[in-house]
């Protein structure tokens, strides 16, 4: 048994300047950046949402810009495993993460948990 549910939407810009992307995202949700970007540390700039809601994060990428979710799991193997049998497949393990790609093509990933509210909110899977 594990569980799982969505976690966040990723923006992924293929830019050199992370800054005025996340700005960009920022002003277009009412979700301020939290930090400036340091693209040396990570190439993330989280979102400030709303207490309670999924997370978001302008990622600067080097494909072609897209937005793709996260699910987060308590077992992620596990996790890859049942979404393979609902005709996913599985792209690369990354760090501790897994990228997937749906049966209709979409890129997303399984991460490890992170939402405080996880047991609460969660799909429970045999």
């Amino acid at each position: 048994m594990h569980r799982s549910r969505l976690a966040g939407l990723l923006i992924d810009c293929e830019t050199d300047d992370l800054d005025a992307a996340a700005a960009f995202w920022g002003k277009a949700l009412g979700a301020p950046p939290k930090s400036a970007a340091n693209i040396e540390e990570s190439p993330y700039v989280e979102l400030v949402m709303p207490a309670g809601e999924n997370y978001v994060e302008v990622q600067a990428v080097k494909h072609p810009s897209r937005v793709h979710i996260d699910i987060e799991s308590d077992d992620i193997e596990a996790e890859a495993d049942r979404l393979e049998a609902l005709g996913a497949k599985r792209i690369a393990n990354i760090k501790k993460w897994c990228v997937m790609e749906a049966p209709t093509g979409q890129r997303f990933c399984i991460v490890p948990v992170s939402s405080a509210d996880f047991e609460k909110k969660a799909n429970q899977w045999e």
